[in-house]
C-alpha cells in the first residue's frame, strides 16, 4: 500500500493538470530556491550522463546542441533581418 505524497513533494511530472497551479504556488522562487533548483538540475545532468564509467557523446552533445539553439534564438532577429532583405 503506497504511502500518501504531499503535493509540495510531488514531481512535476506526477502533478495532475488541475493540481499545477497550487503546486506551482508551493514553489520556492526565492533567488535561494532558484540557485538551489538550478544546482540540483547540474548535479542530477553531470551525474547521469557525464560522471559515468563508459561516457559517451550524448552528454556534451545535449550541451552542444542547447548551446546551438540558445544563441540561434538570441540571433534570431538579425537573422530574420538579413533574410527578408532584397539583395539586387
Amino acid at each position: 500500500l503506497p504511502l500518501p505524497v504531499l503535493l509540495k513533494d510531488t514531481k512535476l511530472m506526477d502533478v495532475k493538470l488541475g493540481q499545477l497551479g497550487t503546486w506551482l504556488a508551493m514553489r520556492d522562487f526565492t533567488p535561494g530556491g532558484i540557485m538551489g533548483a538550478v544546482r540540483r538540475g547540474y548535479e542530477r545532468y553531470y551525474n547521469k550522463y557525464i560522471n559515468v564509467r563508459k561516457g559517451g557523446l550524448g552528454g556534451v552533445s545535449m550541451v552542444l546542441a542547447g548551446y546551438v539553439v540558445l544563441s540561434y534564438a538570441w540571433s534570431y532577429s538579425h537573422v530574420k533581418h538579413d533574410r527578408m532583405r532584397k539583395y539586387h
